[in-house]
């Protein structure tokens, strides 16, 4: 499955303290330590990331009762499917589905669990690194799609990711992993359907003349009655 390596992730102070649940300005203002510490972060989790986009196409062969049959480009043989009302009102529409799964790699985790019983303070901020840094990662990607096939006149869905409203991580995650070889980028999926490395997310992208990105993912988001920064991501 192709593998995509080549991504710019100069990341911010402000972008990681967001990914903490913080508001930058009250940081740099009540806890300029913070800052200090946050940039430290940035410099030593920078090199820990090895950012890979692992995804492959799908084309769209039936919608019934709120599931995507689904087969391989390069193939003519094994179906597939993606189920759920999320996926429903965002992709029936679809001529193809992009699955992608986004990691930074697992250097940072081990660095992560290696220094929080010698500088907690250190490694909460080299998480918030790597929370921004898939984030990033993600966002990245996904604009990389969104312009290749905007060059052959189609349009892209919004982003979707197991965990929104409407799509259980119970329900999702299996399914993205069973249309992804994710052993080749070293991503693993436990038993309670949380991924290893930490720091990875899977998602899906409708693709189609007749497909919209109408709304935004804040807007199924299960954080989105508490979210401070959904104006922010929405722009």
């Amino acid at each position: 499955m192709p593998i995509l390596d080549h991504w710019n992730m100069q990341l911010t102070v402000d972008q990681v303290l967001r990914a903490q649940g913080a508001d930058p300005e009250v940081i740099r203002s009540r806890r300029p330590n913070l800052v200090k510490t946050t940039e430290q972060a940035i410099i030593m989790g920078q090199a820990l990331l090895k950012p890979l986009v692992l995804y492959e196409k799908y084309e769209v062969k039936g919608f019934t009762h709120e599931r995507l049959e689904l087969i391989q480009h390069s193939s003519d043989h094994g179906k597939h499917h993606l189920s759920g009302q999320l996926i429903a009102q965002h992709l029936a529409r679809a001529q193809e589905i992009l699955v992608m799964l986004c990691t930074i790699g697992s250097e940072l985790d081990n660095s992560i669990s290696s220094l929080f019983n010698v500088d907690p303070i250190v490694a909460l901020a080299l998480d918030g690194v790597g929370s921004a840094a898939v984030e990033m990662l993600a966002i990245q990607a996904c604009n990389h799609f969104e312009n290749l096939v905007k060059n052959d006149g189609l349009n892209t869905s919004v982003p979707l990711n197991p965990g929104m409203v409407g799509w259980s991580v119970e329900l999702g995650q299996p399914e993205i992993f069973s249309l992804l070889d994710c052993e080749e980028i070293n991503v693993s999926l436990t038993d309670s359907w949380m991924m290893v490395p930490n720091k990875s997310l899977s998602l899906v992208m409708g693709i189609g003349k007749d497909v919209s990105a109408y709304g935004t993912s804040c807007e199924y988001c299960t954080l989105k009655g508490i979210c401070k920064y959904q104006n922010h991501y929405a722009k």
